[in-house]
């Protein structure tokens, strides 16, 4: 078990505004979705579709598994999107069983503005980032200023 010094009152300081400005990013992207006219959860499938690399389109599966929800809740949520004109399912090419997903025009024009509020607001929240990650080596166990063992 780790001792109770091991990390120092500035790691703790990190941690907590890491998770401060990571739920406010979360909250305020939310808020954007929302203003855009998608619920969070659609921004999110939107992102997941154009953002995977395979040139045919993600699957259900694969969708799910951005999302961390179940397959069954991916399939609902893909159901949805299709419903609005966002989405739109079709057969894999190679096995018709699997349902692969791409975005309809209206899908990229959503995507697209919201995602440039999104940069914009990610390259604001950098600003605030990079100093807490200063002086944090990956792959380096350095907590707080104590020196590795010889």
């Amino acid at each position: 078990m780790a001792g109770s010094d091991d990390l120092s009152d500035l790691d703790y300081r990190r941690l907590l505004t890491l998770r401060t400005r990571l739920r406010g990013f979360i909250h305020w992207s939310e808020a954007q979705a929302k203003q855009a006219g998608l619920s969070p959860a659609q921004h999110q499938l939107l992102l997941a579709v154009r953002g995977h690399d395979h040139p045919a389109g993600p699957t259900i599966g694969e969708l799910a598994d951005y999302l961390y929800v179940r397959h069954h809740s991916a399939v609902g949520l893909v159901r949805r999107c299709d419903a609005t004109g966002l989405v739109t399912r079709f057969p894999d090419d190679l096995d018709g069983r699997v349902v692969r997903v791409r975005l309809t025009a209206r899908g990229h024009q959503a995507l697209r503005d919201l995602s440039r509020l999104h940069m914009e607001e990610l390259r604001r929240l950098a600003s605030h980032l990079q100093p807490l990650l200063a002086g944090l080596d990956v792959g380096q166990a350095d907590h707080g200023g104590s020196k590795p063992a010889a």
